[in-house]
């Protein structure tokens, strides 16, 4: 391989794409989440692992006192004791269930109650501008590579 060649490998120029395909609806009460992601090698490339996670971006406030958090809601790694070579234009299919468990503020928790404690905690939820967005991404860790290929997408609750 050229200089220039190892160069772009390193940078993961002309490496490797990948592309996630998720439900675009998940189940707040579900298990896991299953889904696909399409590995496709522009050049030879050693595959050490496939890392699937869910996050969720949590924001209250408005302006000023707008806060932003990111919780890791669920995460599974395939591949990391097999690693396996993908020639040029291979494509693979890898297949996931990627467990994962909902993390509720205390405001959240309150409004899915029945009755008056749910009103209360709809109420709160709506004061304090509680939102929160989904987004499943995978990351494809190549061998010789410092930028890995990665793809997120995403998802809300039914």
């Amino acid at each position: 391989m050229s200089f220039f060649g190892k160069i772009k490998q390193g940078l993961g120029i002309g490496t490797a794409k990948v592309e996630l395909d998720v439900p675009p609806f998940f189940k707040k009460d579900g298990e896991n989440i299953t889904g696909k992601a399409t590995i496709t090698a522009k050049s030879p490339q050693k595959v050490k692992s496939v890392t699937v996670r869910m996050y969720e971006t949590y924001t209250t406030g408005r302006g000023e006192d707008k806060k932003v958090k990111e919780y890791k809601l669920g995460e599974v790694v395939l591949f990391e004791k097999s690693p396996f070579d993908l020639s040029e234009a291979e494509v693979k299919e890898v297949e996931f269930s990627l467990p994962f468990s909902m993390k509720l503020s205390s405001s959240q928790a309150l409004a899915q109650k029945d009755g008056v404690l749910g009103a209360l905690g709809k109420a709160a939820v709506f004061a304090s501008s509680e939102k929160s967005d989904f987004r499943v991404n995978v990351t494809v860790d190549l061998e010789g590579v410092a930028l890995d290929p990665t793809d997120s997408k995403t998802i809300r609750p039914e």
